[in-house]
């Protein structure tokens, strides 16, 4: 079966983002990122510029601030849906989950993160990234788009952390679960590279037997 969709998840500061949309490109495929929350707070109902700044304030709900730092994007601060009392967590997963699979159908799209891989775990034309990179490579990156180290360094520690306890809450695996990944890959050789590698393991995968791509539902 032919790769319609790659999702891409990644460590804070890792630029899986970054390779996530060079690799849409290169593709020829809908890069799906930020739209994402754009697209939940319009079926929500919420104001489309509360839906595009990134609210760093702290949240009275802990499963809400859960939720906006595992959602988020590539260096959003949290998830973009506003201060609306009418969502709980749940309702917001749910949400989520609709988006990703419709996203899913259409095809030919590159997702990153928002818990796609699990929405999408059974899907057998789905091909799943995870992109992870050493602290200092981390640190680098960051810095290159203005923040201080110590910055940087907080937010390496804070985002993974609360992404990790998301996971834990909605779908009892620890972060990152590591069957759930065809291609997990270090960022610290070069975006090209990181790229090249998952094009070469998609095209791989794609001349193998259907049959002998069954996995093991990793998420029951």
């Amino acid at each position: 079966m032919q790769i319609r969709v790659v999702t891409v998840e990644r460590e804070y500061g890792s630029g899986g983002a970054v390779i996530a949309q060079r690799l849409a490109e290169h593709l020829g495929w809908k890069l799906w990122d930020h739209e994402i929350s754009a697209e939940i707070a319009r079926r929500a109902n919420i104001d489309q510029k509360t839906a595009t700044r990134c609210d760093e304030r702290v949240h009275s709900s802990l499963l809400n601030r859960l939720f906006r730092a595992y959602a988020r994007g590539s260096y959003e601060r949290a998830l973009p849906l506003g201060d609306s009392s009418r969502f709980n967590t749940d309702h917001m997963v749910a949400m989520l989950e609709n988006v990703v699979k419709e996203l899913a159908e259409r095809g030919n799209c590159v997702i990153v993160g928002r818990g796609a891989q699990y929405f999408l775990r059974n899907r057998p034309d789905a091909f799943h990234v995870f992109v992870y990179a050493p602290t200092d490579e981390k640190i680098r990156r960051l810095r290159s788009i203005g923040q201080s180290e110590k910055e940087a360094l907080r937010l390496i520690q804070e985002v993974d952390r609360e992404r990790g306890e998301f996971i834990r809450h909605y779908f009892g695996k620890e972060w990152p679960y590591r069957p759930l990944y065809n291609l997990m890959i270090n960022s610290k050789y070069g975006d090209e590279y990181v790229i090249e590698t998952i094009l070469q393991q998609v095209a791989a995968l794609e001349k193998r037997p259907v049959a002998s791509r069954s996995a093991v539902d990793v998420a029951r």
